[in-house]
């Protein structure tokens, strides 16, 4: 999957409920569901110019979101460190093996790590 196209989906998953319903019908169909404008047209009774300029306006729509809040790219980071973290406490484990205690403590850490990771 193409970065940008990552990136649309995440801020559909993120935004998606703040876009007007024929917006998020159209955007889910045509990015998510892989149907093409003509389909969407034909199923929607308009044409496709304006199936596109719906999409269109719910694209930017979202990228306007992110720009003024950032989350989707917080989101990001965050993920991104709790992963760094879940790698540093297994090396902990690994090293602690001769101290039961930091291997508890560890252990611990990691499965806090990874349900955080994967909420």
């Amino acid at each position: 999957m193409r970065d940008d196209t990552l990136l649309m989906t995440m801020l559909f998953d993120f935004f998606g409920e703040l876009l007007t319903e024929k917006q998020r019908e159209y955007y889910d169909l045509y990015h998510n569901e892989d149907l093409s404008l003509s389909e969407i047209a034909e199923s929607a009774g308009i044409s496709r110019q304006g199936v596109y300029d719906i999409i269109t306006r719910a694209g930017k729509a979202l990228i306007e979101m992110e720009q003024k809040t950032g989350v989707v790219n917080r989101w990001r980071e965050t993920i991104a460190e709790l992963t760094r973290a879940e790698s540093m406490a297994r090396e902990l484990l690994e090293l602690s093996v001769d101290d039961e205690e930091a291997a508890k403590l560890a252990r611990e850490l990691t499965q806090i790590l990874e349900q955080l990771r994967n909420q």
